[in-house]
Protein backbone atom coordinates (compact mmCIF):
# COMPACT_ATOMS: atom_id res chain seq x y z
CA UNK A 1 0.00 0.00 0.00
CA UNK A 2 1.52 3.29 -1.15
CA UNK A 3 0.47 5.72 1.59
CA UNK A 4 1.72 8.62 -0.53
CA UNK A 5 -0.68 7.87 -3.38
CA UNK A 6 -3.17 10.74 -3.66
CA UNK A 7 -5.96 11.60 -6.06
CA UNK A 8 -6.39 14.82 -8.02
CA UNK A 9 -10.00 14.65 -6.80
CA UNK A 10 -10.27 16.07 -3.32
CA UNK A 11 -11.16 13.32 -0.85
CA UNK A 12 -11.98 14.12 2.78
CA UNK A 13 -9.84 12.39 5.39
CA UNK A 14 -12.88 10.62 6.83
CA UNK A 15 -14.25 9.50 3.45
CA UNK A 16 -14.76 5.77 2.97
CA UNK A 17 -13.81 6.14 -0.67
CA UNK A 18 -10.13 7.03 -0.90
CA UNK A 19 -7.94 6.21 -3.90
CA UNK A 20 -6.80 3.19 -1.86
CA UNK A 21 -10.33 1.77 -1.95
CA UNK A 22 -12.04 2.20 -5.35
CA UNK A 23 -15.02 -0.11 -4.74
CA UNK A 24 -17.12 -1.22 -7.69
CA UNK A 25 -20.82 -0.55 -8.09
CA UNK A 26 -23.60 -0.23 -10.66
CA UNK A 27 -25.22 3.19 -11.05
CA UNK A 28 -27.48 5.25 -13.28
CA UNK A 29 -27.39 9.02 -13.40
CA UNK A 30 -30.61 10.64 -12.24
CA UNK A 31 -30.83 13.12 -15.11
CA UNK A 32 -31.22 10.44 -17.80
CA UNK A 33 -32.89 7.72 -15.73
CA UNK A 34 -36.34 8.66 -17.04
CA UNK A 35 -35.23 8.31 -20.65
CA UNK A 36 -33.60 4.90 -20.52
CA UNK A 37 -32.22 2.27 -18.22
CA UNK A 38 -28.62 3.46 -18.34
CA UNK A 39 -27.09 1.25 -15.69
CA UNK A 40 -23.33 0.84 -15.92
CA UNK A 41 -20.29 0.24 -13.74
CA UNK A 42 -18.45 2.81 -11.70
CA UNK A 43 -16.06 3.15 -8.80
CA UNK A 44 -16.50 5.47 -5.84
CA UNK A 45 -13.85 8.11 -5.13
CA UNK A 46 -14.59 10.78 -2.54
CA UNK A 47 -18.02 12.26 -3.27
CA UNK A 48 -17.90 11.11 -6.89
CA UNK A 49 -18.62 8.10 -9.06
CA UNK A 50 -16.15 7.47 -11.87
CA UNK A 51 -17.96 6.02 -14.89
CA UNK A 52 -15.87 3.07 -16.05
CA UNK A 53 -17.84 2.68 -19.27
CA UNK A 54 -16.62 6.14 -20.35
CA UNK A 55 -13.00 5.24 -19.63
CA UNK A 56 -13.46 1.95 -21.48
CA UNK A 57 -14.97 3.56 -24.58
CA UNK A 58 -12.15 6.14 -24.58
CA UNK A 59 -9.59 3.34 -24.74
CA UNK A 60 -8.21 4.08 -21.28
CA UNK A 61 -9.43 0.89 -19.64
CA UNK A 62 -8.64 -1.89 -22.11
CA UNK A 63 -9.06 -5.32 -20.52
CA UNK A 64 -8.71 -8.74 -22.11
CA UNK A 65 -12.03 -10.06 -23.42
CA UNK A 66 -13.86 -6.76 -22.86
CA UNK A 67 -15.78 -4.52 -22.96
CA UNK A 68 -17.23 -5.09 -19.48
CA UNK A 69 -18.48 -1.88 -17.96
CA UNK A 70 -21.42 -0.67 -20.06
CA UNK A 71 -23.51 -3.43 -18.50
CA UNK A 72 -26.17 -3.55 -15.77
CA UNK A 73 -24.17 -5.90 -13.52
CA UNK A 74 -20.53 -6.58 -12.68
CA UNK A 75 -20.78 -10.32 -13.27
CA UNK A 76 -18.99 -10.38 -16.64
CA UNK A 77 -16.10 -8.28 -15.34
CA UNK A 78 -15.76 -10.38 -12.20
CA UNK A 79 -15.92 -13.58 -14.24
CA UNK A 80 -13.10 -12.33 -16.50
CA UNK A 81 -10.57 -13.20 -13.81
CA UNK A 82 -7.98 -11.91 -11.39
CA UNK A 83 -5.58 -10.60 -14.03
CA UNK A 84 -8.30 -8.19 -15.22
CA UNK A 85 -9.22 -7.28 -11.61
CA UNK A 86 -5.62 -6.31 -10.91
CA UNK A 87 -5.11 -4.48 -14.20
CA UNK A 88 -8.34 -2.52 -13.79
CA UNK A 89 -7.49 -1.46 -10.25
CA UNK A 90 -3.96 -0.39 -11.17
CA UNK A 91 -5.15 1.51 -14.25
CA UNK A 92 -7.92 3.34 -12.36
CA UNK A 93 -5.54 4.29 -9.56
CA UNK A 94 -3.10 5.71 -12.10
CA UNK A 95 -5.82 7.69 -13.90
CA UNK A 96 -7.02 9.18 -10.60
CA UNK A 97 -3.54 9.92 -9.32
CA UNK A 98 -2.55 13.57 -9.07
CA UNK A 99 0.74 12.58 -10.72
CA UNK A 100 -0.96 11.48 -13.98
CA UNK A 101 -2.26 14.10 -16.42
CA UNK A 102 -4.50 11.89 -18.59
CA UNK A 103 -7.74 12.49 -16.67
CA UNK A 104 -6.52 15.25 -14.40
CA UNK A 105 -6.00 17.73 -17.26
CA UNK A 106 -8.85 16.62 -19.53
CA UNK A 107 -11.85 18.62 -18.36
CA UNK A 108 -14.09 17.35 -21.17
CA UNK A 109 -13.43 13.74 -20.21
CA UNK A 110 -14.07 14.58 -16.57
CA UNK A 111 -17.48 16.02 -17.47
CA UNK A 112 -18.41 12.74 -19.12
CA UNK A 113 -16.89 10.41 -16.55
CA UNK A 114 -17.44 11.99 -13.11
CA UNK A 115 -20.81 12.19 -11.35
CA UNK A 116 -21.61 13.39 -7.88
CA UNK A 117 -22.82 10.45 -5.80
CA UNK A 118 -25.74 12.62 -4.76
CA UNK A 119 -26.85 12.74 -8.41
CA UNK A 120 -26.89 9.01 -9.14
CA UNK A 121 -29.04 6.03 -8.27
CA UNK A 122 -27.23 2.92 -7.04
CA UNK A 123 -28.39 -0.55 -8.01
CA UNK A 124 -27.66 -4.11 -6.95
CA UNK A 125 -24.07 -4.52 -8.18
CA UNK A 126 -24.24 -8.15 -9.28
CA UNK A 127 -26.76 -10.70 -10.42
CA UNK A 128 -26.89 -13.04 -7.42
CA UNK A 129 -27.36 -16.68 -8.50
CA UNK A 130 -27.26 -17.99 -4.93
CA UNK A 131 -27.32 -16.68 -1.37
CA UNK A 132 -25.99 -18.47 1.70
CA UNK A 133 -26.01 -17.25 5.28
CA UNK A 134 -23.57 -18.54 7.87
CA UNK A 135 -23.69 -18.43 11.67
CA UNK A 136 -20.04 -17.80 12.46
CA UNK A 137 -19.84 -15.40 15.43
CA UNK A 138 -19.16 -17.36 18.60
CA UNK A 139 -20.39 -14.47 20.73
CA UNK A 140 -23.68 -14.28 18.83
CA UNK A 141 -24.25 -18.04 18.86
CA UNK A 142 -23.44 -18.14 22.58
CA UNK A 143 -25.84 -15.30 23.35
CA UNK A 144 -28.69 -16.89 21.44
CA UNK A 145 -28.00 -20.29 22.97
CA UNK A 146 -27.93 -18.74 26.43
CA UNK A 147 -31.28 -17.04 25.89
CA UNK A 148 -33.15 -19.97 24.41
CA UNK A 149 -31.35 -23.07 25.68
CA UNK A 150 -29.08 -24.03 28.56
CA UNK A 151 -26.58 -21.22 29.42
CA UNK A 152 -24.06 -23.88 30.40
CA UNK A 153 -24.37 -25.54 26.99
CA UNK A 154 -25.12 -22.56 24.80
CA UNK A 155 -23.27 -23.87 21.74
CA UNK A 156 -24.48 -27.01 20.03
CA UNK A 157 -21.76 -29.69 19.63
CA UNK A 158 -21.28 -29.10 15.88
CA UNK A 159 -20.72 -25.34 16.17
CA UNK A 160 -16.98 -25.45 16.93
CA UNK A 161 -16.42 -28.17 14.34
CA UNK A 162 -17.76 -26.49 11.18
CA UNK A 163 -19.14 -23.20 9.83
CA UNK A 164 -22.89 -23.74 10.24
CA UNK A 165 -25.04 -22.16 7.53
CA UNK A 166 -28.18 -22.40 5.41
CA UNK A 167 -29.11 -21.60 1.82
CA UNK A 168 -31.40 -18.58 1.58
CA UNK A 169 -33.26 -16.73 -1.15
CA UNK A 170 -31.14 -14.98 -3.76
CA UNK A 171 -34.32 -13.44 -5.20
CA UNK A 172 -34.77 -11.20 -2.16
CA UNK A 173 -31.23 -9.83 -1.98
CA UNK A 174 -31.88 -6.09 -2.41
CA UNK A 175 -29.73 -2.98 -2.52
CA UNK A 176 -29.47 -0.35 0.20
CA UNK A 177 -32.34 2.13 0.19
CA UNK A 178 -35.00 -0.48 -0.53
CA UNK A 179 -37.99 -0.12 1.81
CA UNK A 180 -38.72 -3.30 3.74
CA UNK A 181 -42.35 -4.37 4.18
CA UNK A 182 -42.91 -5.94 7.58
CA UNK A 183 -43.47 -9.66 6.92
CA UNK A 184 -46.49 -11.60 8.08
CA UNK A 185 -46.66 -15.27 8.88
CA UNK A 186 -47.41 -17.87 11.50
CA UNK A 187 -46.68 -16.92 15.11
CA UNK A 188 -47.27 -19.01 18.21
CA UNK A 189 -47.64 -16.61 21.14
CA UNK A 190 -49.16 -19.23 23.45
CA UNK A 191 -47.57 -22.63 23.83
CA UNK A 192 -50.90 -24.35 24.55
CA UNK A 193 -52.80 -22.88 21.60
CA UNK A 194 -52.67 -23.18 17.82
CA UNK A 195 -50.56 -20.65 15.92
CA UNK A 196 -52.03 -17.42 14.55
CA UNK A 197 -51.43 -15.54 11.31
CA UNK A 198 -50.11 -12.07 12.09
CA UNK A 199 -47.63 -9.38 11.11
CA UNK A 200 -44.24 -10.05 12.65
CA UNK A 201 -44.03 -8.43 16.09
CA UNK A 202 -40.30 -9.01 16.63
CA UNK A 203 -38.63 -7.65 13.51
CA UNK A 204 -34.86 -7.49 13.87
CA UNK A 205 -31.72 -6.53 12.00
CA UNK A 206 -28.63 -8.68 11.74
CA UNK A 207 -25.33 -6.86 11.32
CA UNK A 208 -23.36 -8.87 8.78
CA UNK A 209 -20.98 -8.68 5.88
CA UNK A 210 -21.17 -10.84 2.77
CA UNK A 211 -18.49 -11.91 0.34
CA UNK A 212 -19.03 -12.08 -3.42
CA UNK A 213 -17.80 -15.19 -5.22
CA UNK A 214 -15.39 -14.17 -7.97
CA UNK A 215 -14.49 -17.57 -9.37
CA UNK A 216 -16.68 -20.64 -9.42
CA UNK A 217 -15.83 -24.32 -9.25
CA UNK A 218 -16.91 -27.43 -11.09
CA UNK A 219 -19.64 -29.65 -9.73
CA UNK A 220 -18.02 -32.30 -7.56
CA UNK A 221 -14.78 -30.34 -7.10
CA UNK A 222 -14.37 -28.71 -3.65
CA UNK A 223 -12.39 -25.50 -3.19
CA UNK A 224 -9.30 -26.04 -1.01
CA UNK A 225 -9.14 -23.80 2.05
CA UNK A 226 -5.74 -22.33 1.17
CA UNK A 227 -7.03 -21.47 -2.32
CA UNK A 228 -10.40 -20.09 -1.21
CA UNK A 229 -9.44 -16.41 -1.30
CA UNK A 230 -8.60 -16.83 -4.99
CA UNK A 231 -12.35 -17.38 -5.42
CA UNK A 232 -13.49 -14.25 -3.53
CA UNK A 233 -13.83 -10.92 -5.35
CA UNK A 234 -14.84 -8.60 -2.52
CA UNK A 235 -17.19 -7.80 0.34
CA UNK A 236 -20.35 -5.80 1.05
CA UNK A 237 -22.25 -4.86 4.18
CA UNK A 238 -25.34 -6.97 4.80
CA UNK A 239 -28.44 -6.40 6.90
CA UNK A 240 -29.98 -9.85 6.93
CA UNK A 241 -33.40 -8.84 8.22
CA UNK A 242 -34.96 -11.38 10.57
CA UNK A 243 -38.49 -12.05 11.84
CA UNK A 244 -37.67 -13.54 15.23
CA UNK A 245 -41.17 -14.65 16.19
CA UNK A 246 -41.86 -16.30 12.83
CA UNK A 247 -38.50 -18.05 13.12
CA UNK A 248 -39.13 -19.27 16.67
CA UNK A 249 -42.18 -21.23 15.52
CA UNK A 250 -40.91 -22.50 12.16
CA UNK A 251 -37.22 -23.24 12.65
CA UNK A 252 -37.61 -26.69 14.23
CA UNK A 253 -36.78 -28.94 12.49
CA UNK A 254 -35.65 -27.26 9.22
CA UNK A 255 -35.49 -23.47 9.66
CA UNK A 256 -34.81 -20.70 9.00
CA UNK A 257 -37.38 -20.35 6.26
CA UNK A 258 -39.94 -17.51 5.94
CA UNK A 259 -38.35 -15.68 8.85
CA UNK A 260 -35.44 -14.89 6.53
CA UNK A 261 -36.85 -14.97 3.00
CA UNK A 262 -38.33 -11.49 2.80
CA UNK A 263 -35.19 -9.30 2.54
CA UNK A 264 -31.40 -9.44 2.71
CA UNK A 265 -30.20 -5.87 2.14
CA UNK A 266 -26.67 -5.09 0.93
CA UNK A 267 -24.54 -1.99 0.44
CA UNK A 268 -24.13 -0.92 -3.20
CA UNK A 269 -20.32 -0.83 -3.30
CA UNK A 270 -18.22 -4.01 -3.45
CA UNK A 271 -14.92 -3.43 -1.65
CA UNK A 272 -12.30 -5.66 -3.26
CA UNK A 273 -10.06 -8.03 -1.35
CA UNK A 274 -7.07 -6.15 -2.78
CA UNK A 275 -8.28 -2.97 -1.09
CA UNK A 276 -8.80 -4.83 2.19
CA UNK A 277 -5.45 -6.66 2.12
CA UNK A 278 -3.61 -4.11 4.34
CA UNK A 279 -6.14 -4.74 7.09
CA UNK A 280 -5.64 -8.49 7.42
CA UNK A 281 -5.58 -9.89 10.94
CA UNK A 282 -5.93 -13.25 12.66
CA UNK A 283 -9.12 -15.10 13.54
CA UNK A 284 -9.80 -15.98 17.18
CA UNK A 285 -8.15 -19.17 18.41
CA UNK A 286 -10.13 -22.17 17.18
CA UNK A 287 -10.51 -24.91 19.74
CA UNK A 288 -10.61 -27.75 18.93
CA UNK A 289 -8.28 -27.45 15.96
CA UNK A 290 -10.42 -27.76 12.81
CA UNK A 291 -10.44 -30.94 10.76
CA UNK A 292 -7.74 -31.04 8.11
CA UNK A 293 -9.88 -29.71 5.25
CA UNK A 294 -10.65 -26.57 7.30
CA UNK A 295 -7.17 -26.07 8.71
CA UNK A 296 -5.67 -22.92 7.14
CA UNK A 297 -1.94 -22.50 6.59
CA UNK A 298 -2.10 -18.70 6.79
CA UNK A 299 -2.74 -17.04 10.14
CA UNK A 300 -4.02 -13.67 8.86
CA UNK A 301 -7.28 -14.74 7.27
CA UNK A 302 -9.60 -12.26 8.98
CA UNK A 303 -9.91 -8.48 8.59
CA UNK A 304 -9.97 -5.53 10.96
CA UNK A 305 -13.24 -3.86 9.89
CA UNK A 306 -15.06 -1.49 12.24
CA UNK A 307 -18.83 -1.95 12.06
CA UNK A 308 -21.76 -0.02 13.52
CA UNK A 309 -25.54 0.11 13.50
CA UNK A 310 -27.68 3.24 13.87
CA UNK A 311 -31.41 3.33 14.47
CA UNK A 312 -33.43 6.29 13.17
CA UNK A 313 -37.12 6.44 14.15
CA UNK A 314 -39.52 8.16 11.75
CA UNK A 315 -39.47 11.96 12.22
CA UNK A 316 -36.56 11.75 14.67
CA UNK A 317 -33.94 14.48 14.55
CA UNK A 318 -30.98 12.14 14.81
CA UNK A 319 -30.06 8.47 14.73
CA UNK A 320 -28.80 6.54 17.74
CA UNK A 321 -25.80 4.23 17.54
CA UNK A 322 -26.94 0.95 19.09
CA UNK A 323 -23.99 -1.25 18.18
CA UNK A 324 -20.25 -0.92 17.49
CA UNK A 325 -18.31 -4.08 16.76
CA UNK A 326 -15.61 -5.51 14.47
CA UNK A 327 -15.42 -8.20 11.81
CA UNK A 328 -12.24 -9.57 13.43
CA UNK A 329 -14.34 -11.28 16.12
CA UNK A 330 -15.66 -13.81 13.59
CA UNK A 331 -14.71 -17.33 14.65
CA UNK A 332 -14.81 -18.90 11.19
CA UNK A 333 -13.03 -17.21 8.27
CA UNK A 334 -14.50 -16.58 4.84
CA UNK A 335 -12.08 -19.14 3.39
CA UNK A 336 -13.30 -21.79 5.82
CA UNK A 337 -16.91 -20.91 5.02
CA UNK A 338 -16.38 -21.25 1.27
CA UNK A 339 -14.41 -24.48 1.59
CA UNK A 340 -16.99 -26.05 3.89
CA UNK A 341 -19.77 -24.96 1.51
CA UNK A 342 -18.10 -26.80 -1.39
CA UNK A 343 -16.59 -29.80 0.42
CA UNK A 344 -19.43 -32.05 -0.74
CA UNK A 345 -18.86 -30.92 -4.33
CA UNK A 346 -21.44 -28.14 -4.22
CA UNK A 347 -21.06 -25.80 -7.20
CA UNK A 348 -20.78 -22.05 -6.52
CA UNK A 349 -21.03 -19.37 -9.19
CA UNK A 350 -19.71 -15.89 -9.88
CA UNK A 351 -21.93 -13.39 -8.09
CA UNK A 352 -23.01 -15.75 -5.32
CA UNK A 353 -23.20 -13.93 -1.98
CA UNK A 354 -22.35 -15.56 1.32
CA UNK A 355 -23.34 -13.81 4.54
CA UNK A 356 -21.09 -13.93 7.57
CA UNK A 357 -23.89 -14.40 10.07
CA UNK A 358 -24.58 -11.84 12.78
CA UNK A 359 -21.32 -10.22 13.93
CA UNK A 360 -21.30 -9.73 17.70
CA UNK A 361 -18.40 -8.72 19.89
CA UNK A 362 -17.58 -9.65 23.49
CA UNK A 363 -19.42 -6.77 25.20
CA UNK A 364 -23.11 -5.73 25.18
CA UNK A 365 -22.42 -2.56 23.14
CA UNK A 366 -20.94 -4.81 20.43
CA UNK A 367 -23.91 -7.14 19.99
CA UNK A 368 -25.05 -7.30 16.35
CA UNK A 369 -28.84 -7.69 16.71
CA UNK A 370 -31.67 -6.19 18.73
CA UNK A 371 -32.41 -9.67 20.05
CA UNK A 372 -29.10 -9.47 21.90
CA UNK A 373 -28.90 -5.72 22.54
CA UNK A 374 -32.30 -5.68 24.29
CA UNK A 375 -31.75 -9.27 25.50
CA UNK A 376 -34.96 -10.75 24.14
CA UNK A 377 -36.99 -7.64 25.07
CA UNK A 378 -35.98 -7.69 28.75
CA UNK A 379 -33.64 -4.68 28.48
CA UNK A 380 -35.19 -2.09 26.10
CA UNK A 381 -32.82 0.40 24.49
CA UNK A 382 -33.39 4.13 25.01
CA UNK A 383 -32.88 6.19 21.84
CA UNK A 384 -31.68 9.78 21.52
CA UNK A 385 -35.21 11.22 21.42
CA UNK A 386 -36.35 9.32 24.49
CA UNK A 387 -38.17 6.50 22.69
CA UNK A 388 -37.31 2.90 23.57
CA UNK A 389 -36.89 -0.15 21.38
CA UNK A 390 -36.76 -3.87 21.93
CA UNK A 391 -37.23 -4.67 18.24
CA UNK A 392 -37.69 -2.63 15.04
CA UNK A 393 -40.94 -0.70 14.62
CA UNK A 394 -42.74 0.59 11.52
CA UNK A 395 -41.11 3.78 10.24
CA UNK A 396 -37.71 2.95 11.73
CA UNK A 397 -34.64 3.15 9.48
CA UNK A 398 -31.68 0.89 10.22
CA UNK A 399 -28.29 2.16 9.03
CA UNK A 400 -25.16 0.00 8.99
CA UNK A 401 -21.67 1.33 8.33
CA UNK A 402 -18.22 -0.21 8.08
CA UNK A 403 -14.63 0.84 7.47
CA UNK A 404 -11.00 -0.15 8.00
CA UNK A 405 -8.31 2.37 8.92
CA UNK A 406 -4.55 2.06 9.33
CA UNK A 407 -1.62 4.47 9.08
CA UNK A 408 -3.89 7.27 7.91
CA UNK A 409 -5.46 5.20 5.11
CA UNK A 410 -9.21 4.54 5.28
CA UNK A 411 -11.10 1.98 3.22
CA UNK A 412 -14.84 1.89 3.83
CA UNK A 413 -18.09 0.39 2.61
CA UNK A 414 -20.39 3.40 2.81
CA UNK A 415 -23.65 2.23 4.29
CA UNK A 416 -26.63 -0.05 3.93
CA UNK A 417 -29.90 1.49 5.07
CA UNK A 418 -33.48 0.31 5.00
CA UNK A 419 -36.76 1.70 6.27
CA UNK A 420 -39.50 -0.56 7.60
CA UNK A 421 -42.99 -0.13 6.16
CA UNK A 422 -46.18 -1.51 7.77
CA UNK A 423 -47.25 -5.05 6.97
CA UNK A 424 -49.72 -5.65 4.16
CA UNK A 425 -53.33 -6.23 5.17
CA UNK A 426 -54.98 -9.52 4.26
CA UNK A 427 -58.64 -10.41 3.95
CA UNK A 428 -58.83 -14.19 3.77
CA UNK A 429 -62.63 -14.16 3.78
CA UNK A 430 -62.74 -12.82 0.20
Amino acid sequence: MDKNLTSFIEVAADSDFSIHNLPYGIFSDTKTQAKADNRRAGVAVGEYVLDLSVLESAGLLDLAGGPYFNQPTLNAFIDSGRDNWQKARATIQTLLSDADSTLRDDTELQKKALFKQADVTMHLPVHVPGFTDFYSSKEHATNVGTMFRDPNNALLPNWTEMPVGYNGRASTVVVSGTDIVRPSGQLKPNADERPIFSPCKRLDFELETAFVVGKGNQLGQPIAVDEAFEHIFGMVLLNDWSARDIQKWEYVPLGPFNAKTFASEVSPWIVTMEALAPFKTSCPTQEPKPLAYLNETATDTSFDINLSVELLPENAESATVVCETNFKYMYWSMAQQLTHHTITGCKVEVGDMMGSGTISGPTPDAYGSMLEIAWNATKPVTLAGGETRSFIEDGDTVIMKGYSEKDGVRVGFGEVRGKVLPALSFDFDH
